[in-house]
């Protein structure tokens, strides 16, 4: 029987948020998302004269995502709400 991978979950975000403490988070961790993608991107090119598809890629889906929770927020703000938030991320050890 094959080693199962070596799976490791670790909790970023989980809480209660106000409006404005929601935009800040959310909003800082894609903006680091989106200039970790535009660095990636800058290299390859500097490096191998050819942009990085993949990081083009999740970089217009980071600003949709970017676009569509401000817009959430927003909401949330006008309707006097807050926001619970939870992010978790798994980790995966894989053979190279």
């Amino acid at each position: 029987m094959a080693d199962q991978p070596d799976k490791r979950n670790y909790t970023l975000i989980s809480g209660e948020f106000f409006a404005d403490e929601a935009s800040q988070l959310l909003m800082t961790l894609i903006e680091d998302k989106i200039n970790f993608h535009q660095r990636n991107n800058w290299s390859r090119r500097e490096r191998f004269g050819e942009a990085d598809a993949a990081s083009g890629r999740r970089i217009n889906e980071l600003r949709q995502t970017k676009v569509d929770l401000a817009s959430l927020i927003e909401q949330a703000a006008a309707a006097g709400m807050k926001l619970n938030i939870s992010g978790t991320i798994e980790v995966t050890l894989t053979p190279q």
